[in-house]
Order: structure tokens, then sequence, then C-alpha cells
């Protein structure tokens, strides 16, 4: 068991909730690091369609990834509408994606319901997205809460990974990184 742990890269206790250890999948991402690309799931609300996004579609852009374990949960909806307003207070020139383990449908409800201008993806179709960016919580099958800045060259500039999943980010240091990233 001690060998699949390393393999996979498991970190034991490094999240949790309420005193429940949990166990994350993946290496944690550094500053400096290559970002992983992805292809996730996002349902377009005007058509209906589901399309696939990847991160080099937004190539040559600052990104700013709002990692979340459910949009159904009370946290993650805060964080996810301050993001949300403060990708709107930078007029644009950030992409801001929300990503969980979400069906697109439910992310597609909870956007339009609650107005949001940004993208949220989908990472329900395998673990693929959670072990790349070192996210994945083994025991739920969600995703560990991080903010992850990614500059124009798909390098990572910033990378928090919250241990407490009932707090939210350091949204002052996420938005010092976009800042810098920018004026680069």
């Amino acid at each position: 068991m001690l060998i699949l742990s390393i393999e996979l890269g498991e970190r034991v206790g490094e999240a949790f909730e309420l005193g429940e250890k949990l166990t994350v999948v993946g290496a944690r991402l550094e500053p400096g690091a290559i970002a992983p690309d992805f292809a996730l799931d996002h349902l377009v609300l005007e058509t209906g369609a589901l399309e696939t996004v990847r991160l080099s579609d937004s190539q040559g852009r600052v990104r700013l990834l709002n990692i979340v374990n459910s949009l159904d949960t009370p946290v993650c909806q805060v964080e996810t509408r301050r993001w949300d307003m403060a990708a709107r207070s930078l007029g644009g020139v950030v992409v801001l994606f929300t990503i969980s383990m979400d069906l697109p449908f439910a992310q597609a409800r909870w956007c339009g319901a609650e107005r949001t201008s940004h993208m949220a993806l989908s990472a329900h179709r395998d673990e693929a997205f959670g072990q790349g960016y070192g996210v994945l919580i083994k025991e739920w099958r969600l995703l560990q809460r991080a903010v992850i800045v990614v500059g124009p060259d798909d390098r990572v500039v910033h990378a928090e990974y919250v241990a407490d999943q009932m707090a939210e980010p350091d949204y002052d240091a996420a938005l010092e990184a976009v800042r810098q990233s920018l004026s680069r």
C-alpha cells in the first residue's frame, strides 16, 4: 500500500474539514512550473451544448483557476461570487475559470442563477485534472480548494492549496500575483 501511495503522490492529512483528515492525490504545483493543459467540460447556457475547454485555449493571457469542492456548498459559493466580482473589476483582462467535479448542468444552473460572468468548468469525467493539479481529494472524489494563477507563458505564478475546506483562500495574494503578471 505504501508503494501505491508514493506512485499516486498521495498527501495524507494535507486537507481537512471539521477534524476529518483527507488524502489529496497528485503533486502540488509550485510557482515556475508549467501548468498542465486540461480538457474540461463547459455547458453553454445559450445553446445547451457541451464544449471542451482547454487551458491552452487561453494561452498568452493571465488565467486564475478558482478550484472548489462543489458550487452547491456555502464556502464555494461565497468564494466563486467574490472571484467573479474581482474578475469584473479587472475589466476582462484575466481569464477566470471556476473548476469543480460538479456536473456541467449543475454548474450552468448555479452560474445562471448567480449571473456570474465567467466559465465554470467540470472535471467530472475523470480524475486527470485533480491529479495533475494536485487537488484530488481521495475520500470525496472532489477537488481540494485551491487558487492557481497561470501567467501568459503557461507558468504557475501563484499556487495556494487551502488545507481547511471550510476556509476561503487568500484573495489578496492571488490578486497581487495577477497584477504582477499583467504588468510584465
